[in-house]
């Protein structure tokens, strides 16, 4: 069996993918509580030659499947996530969320769909591959600290030498490939500030101590971290999502919770940023007389793809005939965190993105509750990571 028999059955099998992802997108599941998805990725191994499937990793809801070849080679794995948002859909399609506020607003279903039928084709032709893939499919990927960490914990990665995985974007043009390398996806902080003030009398500010003033201040001089302590040629976002003030008119209030979030593209850059909340938290206690409590947790680590392993999956992806794309193309660093970065950690391996917006351009983004991808996207999804596991475990590779 050549590449191309290997993307021929998988054109055969684009109705069953878009099938799957339907059933997946009607029974969505919260980050750690994915268990019927997890039970139903099980179950439809039952009848695919594989040669070993691991359940419950980590006691985490992570499937693991293992596909040898005929002859030895590399062992890679690729990932999908599988996890849904607690998001009320608004799409309207027949196959919508069954689940009340609970959502596929980020093309998890998709990931799964595809990924599951290629691990099939996978399966079907292990005497013509050399190595052993390792097929991923990671719950908990939204929800911190994410499911990856828990799988590498287990020692899924052990015998791996390189990891690879795809997102389908609403944001990008379908029949468009996109890939990065280096810093590729930001890093993620959170932060929550606890503001003890001195409440009183909304005629007597000279009585009290203003915790809403307090964070009015500490959330304007927030800004400045940005504007004054990062390099200009660096990126950093830091949000205030969430101001707890909620009050009476006459009362002033005597303590707000305030919950941030920090975006960075460079480990350095992490650094400064949770150093200069901390000191302007501090700044608070002294200049307004309150007493804070700053609780402060680094995320996801930045998105690092291999630099020659992204070299490889570009060549790889312009080279192949996939006649459902017509671009291969690197893109600009995208802004929002992945829990894939963990893996990339741990072992050399690429993150790229399949283009999946509506043909009519009219996209949702990601997180939104009118969010939807174009299913074409999922066939050149699993014909692109077949193009990408064929360059490392076919044959003729050795």
């Amino acid at each position: 069996m050549s590449l191309m028999d290997l993307m021929n059955r998988l054109e055969q099998k684009e109705p069953r993918i878009i099938e799957i992802r339907r059933y997946l997108h009607a029974h969505p599941e919260l980050s750690f509580e994915e268990t019927e998805t997890a039970k139903y990725i099980e179950e439809f191994y039952k009848n695919v030659n594989i040669d070993k499937i691991d359940t419950q990793i980590g006691g985490q809801n992570g499937v693991v499947v293992t596909i040898k070849g005929d002859k030895p080679g590399k062992t890679i794995a690729i990932r999908a996530d599988f996890d849904a948002l607690p998001i009320k859909e608004e799409t309207g399609l027949p196959f919508a969320s069954k689940n009340p506020g609970v959502m596929h607003a980020c093309g998890h279903d998709g990931h799964t769909a595809y990924m599951l039928i290629l691990a099939e084709t996978l399966a079907e032709m292990k005497e013509e591959l050399a190595g052993t893939i390792k097929i991923i499919h990671q719950p908990a990927e939204e929800k911190s600290p994410g499911g990856a960490q828990g799988l590498i914990k287990a020692g899924v990665l052990e015998d791996v030498e390189l990891i690879f995985g795809i997102h389908v974007m609403s944001t990008m043009e379908t029949g468009k490939i996109f890939y990065h390398a280096g810093y590729t996806q930001t890093g993620r902080a959170d932060f929550t500030l606890r503001i003890q003030g001195k409440g009183g009398h909304g005629s007597s500010p000279h009585l009290s101590n203003d915790a809403i003033v307090a964070g009015s201040s500490f959330v304007m001089n927030l800004q400045t971290i940005v504007s004054r302590r990062i390099n200009p040629f660096d990126a950093a976002v830091v949000t205030i999502g969430s101001f707890d003030g909620k009050g009476v008119n006459n009362v002033i209030k005597d303590a707000v919770t305030l919950e941030g979030n920090v975006r960075f593209m460079s480990n350095e850059t992490k650094v400064i940023v949770e150093k200069e909340v901390r000191k302007l938290a501090k700044g608070i206690d002294e200049t307004f007389g309150v007493t804070t409590e700053l609780v402060y947790s680094n995320d996801y680590p930045v998105l690092y793809n291999d630099p020659a392993v992204t070299e490889h999956v570009s060549k790889v992806l312009k080279k192949v005939d996939i006649k459902e794309v017509n671009e291969v193309a690197e893109t600009t660093p995208q802004p929002p965190s992945e829990d894939f970065a963990f893996y990339l950690l741990e072992k050399p391996g690429c993150f790229f993105y399949v283009g999946a917006m509506p043909d009519d351009g009219q996209f949702y983004p990601h997180h939104n509750p009118k969010f939807d991808i174009n299913e074409k996207s999922l066939l050149i999804s699993a014909k692109a990571m077949a193009a990408v596991v064929y360059s490392y475990c076919g044959k003729s590779e050795g």
